[in-house]
């Protein structure tokens, strides 16, 4: 049986007031899959949230983490705090954290190790950028990410990691993957992990498409065999839209 998550992203939205609001709405869709069903939501509002998703099976978690346990290192947040607080996943190498705060394939890399030491699930962001596609180079510049990103990671380390496709050019943007384009490039990511480690680790291995998946076009694209689920942007702040990309993978179960 086919399985899913379908994360919410939420960006630098909502206060906790309106984290706890949205969550008390969402619980009330009564998801047929709450367990496949993730939030990640600003640092000020994990508690709240927390809170709020009691008694529920949605699970939650952070946007970014930094490698160190503690420093000199102000306005982050260490992998310490958020186990503290419970947080079942942590979005790692998302594109607009390469692109306006310097994420790196090395720092990546740190960041999925003590993650993964602390019991975090990580979920990791690649993708490329309008540019390198109509270069027809976006297998090698995700290829490229992949390997630097697991570098001596482990097998069993490996197989706990989800990974998100997320085609920058389809950010924010509007714009969508075709279904054929999201499921070859997942399909593809698929590929690299077998290649890295085994068939085993790669069929076991959560991959999600990340680019502007909504209500609309949800089942279409998580139809497609090698899609695992969305990380969902602007779709996740609306819980009516959110509910319904979470039915759709419900459905397809």
């Amino acid at each position: 049986m086919k399985r899913f998550l379908i994360a919410g992203n939420w960006k630098m939205n909502k206060t906790a007031a309106e984290a706890e609001s949205f969550i008390n709405k969402l619980k009330e869709k009564k998801i047929s899959n709450e367990e496949e069903v993730a939030v990640l939501v600003p640092f000020t509002d994990l508690y709240s949230v927390k809170s709020a998703l009691s008694g529920c099976g949605i699970k939650f978690g952070a946007q970014n983490v930094h490698f160190e346990a503690s420093g000199a290192f102000t306005g982050e947040v260490s992998v310490p705090m958020l186990s503290e607080i419970g947080v079942d996943y942590c979005v790692i190498g998302h594109s607009e954290r390469r692109e306006y705060f310097n994420e790196t394939d090395e720092t990546v890399n740190k960041k999925l190790k003590v993650l993964l030491e602390a019991g975090i699930t990580p979920i990791l962001c690649v993708g490329e950028s309008l540019e390198v596609r109509e270069q027809g180079e976006e297998q090698a510049f995700v290829g490229g990410q992949l390997v630097a990103d697991f570098a001596d990671i482990a097998a069993a380390d490996a197989a706990k990691i989800v990974i998100a496709y997320e085609p920058i050019w389809a950010i924010g943007t509007g714009k969508t993957a075709t279904p054929e384009q999201a499921e070859e490039m997942c399909a593809f990511i698929r590929g690299v992990m077998e290649g890295l480690y085994d068939g085993v680790v790669a069929e076991s291995m959560l991959i999600l498409y990340g680019g502007s998946m909504n209500a609309k076009n949800a089942k279409d694209l998580l139809e497609k065999p090698d899609i695992n689920g969305g990380l969902i942007g602007g779709a996740s702040l609306k819980a009516d839209d959110f509910a319904t990309i979470a039915e759709a993978a419900a459905s397809l179960s």
